[in-house]
């Protein structure tokens, strides 16, 4: 499923495209994708102009003038892609975004098509394509984050605002193993399975040590938390600056991808040397909770 930096690379995306845009047409060629549509889905956003496209978490966020907000979730295989409104291949973008797993570009999983014009009068169709089906869109008729897809979510994992302080009082007490904890979307919302592997890499904590063990009294702990949460803050940031400019080389020259997996340190690595200086230890996975973790029992403890 895509995470935290995919999402906001998708969004950066479509924002030149969208942004001050009117939306001409709204096409649904289903009446549903994991949900059902809302009630009069195309005839609410025909004709309203787009005033911001916004992220919260892993969820998109369309804003229009005086309508409803759309929220929207990629769900496992879903994805965005701009295309001229004349059939022109020649100015096609492409599927934006830097997924680890590729994304379908078959029209037959084509399921929502918002033909839009800019101010200056370009017209473009954004295609959303979803194959398996599990992404959705729903509409949120006051503030997105009183709906309760978004209610409740954490603090974002980027800025400053996550530090090691408040890393440490939502991390206070738990017993639960410490990938489990990050994977938590009430306490941090937006990170997922690859990109908490890799922050605990960077922090050198493994993640099967009791969460609260970096949120007791004391400067070793203090030390741990802010180690974590800086490293958090560094993995999001580094992913969605790879993602950027993936999505640039994407729609300007030959529709090729550098996506941030050749980065990881640990994830999908197992066997392989940890890439730590001068640690000598080997990537291992365990599985915890269903999934996969990847990480150096060497250098992380």
């Amino acid at each position: 499923m895509p995470e935290l930096p995919e999402v906001e690379t998708v969004r950066r995306g479509l924002q030149p495209v969208m942004e001050g845009a009117r939306l001409v047409r709204v096409e649904t060629r289903r009446p549903d994708l994991r949900f059902p549509f809302p009630e009069r889905f195309s005839e609410r956003l025909t004709g309203r102009t787009i005033t911001a496209l916004g992220r919260r978490a892993k969820y998109l966020t369309m804003h229009v003038q005086d309508g409803p907000v759309l929220i929207c979730h990629l769900g496992m295989s879903g994805s965005f892609r701009i295309e001229a409104d004349d059939d022109n291949e020649a100015d096609d973008n492409g599927t934006l975004g830097a997924f680890h797993h590729e994304r379908s570009k078959s029209a037959a999983h084509d399921h929502v098509v918002f033909h839009v014009a800019s101010a200056a009068g370009a017209r473009s169709r954004v295609i959303f394509n979803d194959p398996r089906r599990f992404g959705f869109m729903l509409f949120a008729e006051g503030s997105p984050e009183t709906h309760p897809m978004l209610a409740g979510l954490g603090v974002e994992p980027t800025g400053n605002a996550l530090d090691g302080v408040l890393l440490a009082s939502l991390l206070k007490g738990r017993r639960s193993p410490l990938k489990a904890a990050l994977l938590d979307q009430r306490l941090i919302a937006g990170l997922g399975n690859i990109y908490v592997s890799e922050a605990l890499w960077r922090a050198g904590l493994s993640p099967l040590r009791e969460t609260g063990t970096i949120a007791r009294p004391g400067k070793k702990a203090r030390e741990q938390s802010e180690r974590l949460a800086e490293a958090i803050r560094s993995v999001i940031s580094d992913a969605i600056a790879a993602g950027g400019s993936s999505l640039r080389d994407y729609m300007h020259a030959d529709g090729s991808l550098g996506y941030f997996q050749h980065s990881f340190a640990v994830y999908d690595r197992e066997g392989e040397p940890c890439a730590k200086p001068g640690c000598g230890g080997h990537v291992e996975r365990v599985v915890q909770s269903g999934r996969s973790t990847f990480y150096c029992r060497t250098c992380q403890s």
